[in-house]
């Protein structure tokens, strides 16, 4: 019973991040086209902030220890499929730090990148997860 309770766990976290991991680059493409210390622009700032702070960090970190116990509880760790999604996962987790260091360029208004840039950034998260969610349904191997 437990472990159905830490999956459904498992499983609002990944929801959360993807969500804020699929926004959040959105959002910086935005905060492109805004001039520099300008109060969009400033908006901008507590807008990236607050979603990484309040609700991205947290459904990551909930999403790996809940996934981590599902693990070694399962025995997925066997599993071909498993080490396949764990690459992704860690593939999205590499994602996840580029996001909190553009934040912090964006913060320092550092950004040099144009919003062409977060656009294709932007589809990172959507390929990964799509990779996860079909390893993890159809376990191909």
């Amino acid at each position: 019973m437990l472990y159905e309770w830490i999956k459904a766990l498992h499983v609002i976290a990944v929801i959360a991040w993807m969500a804020g991991m699929l926004y959040l680059p959105r959002l910086m493409v935005y905060h492109c086209a805004a001039e520099v210390g300008s109060v969009q622009s400033e908006t901008f700032k507590v807008m990236e902030r607050r979603l990484l702070k309040a609700i991205i960090n947290p459904a990551m970190i909930v999403t790996w220890l809940a996934g981590l116990w599902l693990v070694y509880e399962g025995g997925w760790y066997k599993a071909g499929w498993f080490h396949a999604k764990f690459a992704l996962v860690l593939a999205m987790s590499a994602m996840h730090g580029f996001l909190v260091r553009w934040v912090r360029e964006f913060a320092e208004d550092r950004n040099k990148r144009p919003a062409r840039f977060y656009r294709i950034a932007n589809e990172v998260p959507t390929l990964l997860m799509i990779g996860i969610v079909i390893l993890v349904v159809v376990k191909p191997f």
